[in-house]
């Protein structure tokens, strides 16, 4: 069995014979040259200038799931980047926050959307949202011995299931292990500090404008204590990125809308530095 394409010929074997659906699979049985080498270890002053990004943070709201990030890479104790992007479609109905070394994480988004665009074409329908995590599960575990190393890459992974009409988070380890996450999410250096923020406002059914501003105070108050998150910078007009996920897909906020909320944020921070007290049950 053959099958010509205009202009090149037939296609080789290797594209006619049943296997996988894995993209990925495809090219470590056929073509393992392509794939993104893994680079040697950097040590001493190297390892210092290799670029690490935080903060992560994901939250269910009443359309569906919302995932942002900061902008800022650093380098050690320096900034390396300002104006980083950490917040990647995965597909129509899913999106990938990443953390850690930077190169890895970026290496691995774009290997996970040919992945899975590879199997909607192949098989015709979408992976499950499910699949889809069990799919990049595999992608962390096979960085483990760089992530032995210090140079993990650990993504924060947020979509809307369409089977169950709703928005879902999943979080992993180094090692692959993943945990399906309720309410809101982080990863990175600045997490804990956004987990506290976020514990306080967070509450089922919030409204799109309502998560969006819980969100950025997350990450203010995340900024506010961890010299590698970065906060909103009227100066630069460097603010958050956030995606929305809902029943019609994956949609970027615009950065003049982001901008707006993040502004009123700064605004109530001169009145109140320590952000808005919880409200009352």
């Amino acid at each position: 069995m053959s099958a010509d394409v205009p202009g090149q010929g037939p296609l080789p074997a290797a594209f006619l014979t049943p296997g996988s659906s894995s993209f990925l699979d495809f090219l470590k049985e056929h073509s393992p040259g392509v794939l993104p080498p893994l680079p040697e270890t950097p040590t001493g002053r190297a390892a210092a200038e290799v670029r690490h990004g935080t903060t992560i943070v994901a939250a269910t709201y009443a359309d569906g799931v919302l995932l942002a990030g900061d902008r800022r890479f650093t380098a050690g104790n320096l900034i390396a980047h300002r104006e980083g992007e950490k917040v990647f479609p995965a597909d129509e109905f899913s999106a990938v926050g990443i953390s850690g070394t930077v190169g890895l994480s970026i290496d691995m988004v774009r290997l996970f959307q040919l992945e899975l665009e590879h199997y909607e074409k192949v098989e015709g329908v979408p992976l499950s949202l499910v699949g889809k995590v069990n799919r990049l599960t595999s992608m962390i575990r096979d960085n483990l011995g760089m992530a032995m190393q210090g140079f993990a890459a650990v993504p924060l992974f947020a979509g809307y299931d369409l089977a169950a009409r709703r928005g879902r988070i999943f979080s992993f380890d180094i090692t692959g292990g993943h945990s399906e996450e309720f309410g809101f999410a982080f990863t990175g250096s600045g997490s804990p500090f956004a987990r506290g923020s976020l514990k306080k406002l967070h509450r089922e059914g919030m409204s799109e404008d309502e998560i969006v501003t819980a969100v950025v105070q997350a990450l203010y108050d995340a900024a506010d204590e961890d010299t590698a998150t970065g906060g909103p910078d009227l100066t630069r007009e460097l603010f958050p990125s956030v995606a929305l996920i809902t029943e019609d897909g994956y949609r970027r906020l615009p950065q003049d809308r982001v901008a707006e909320l993040a502004r009123a944020v700064l605004d109530q921070r001169r009145e109140r530095p320590d952000g808005p007290i919880a409200p009352p049950l």
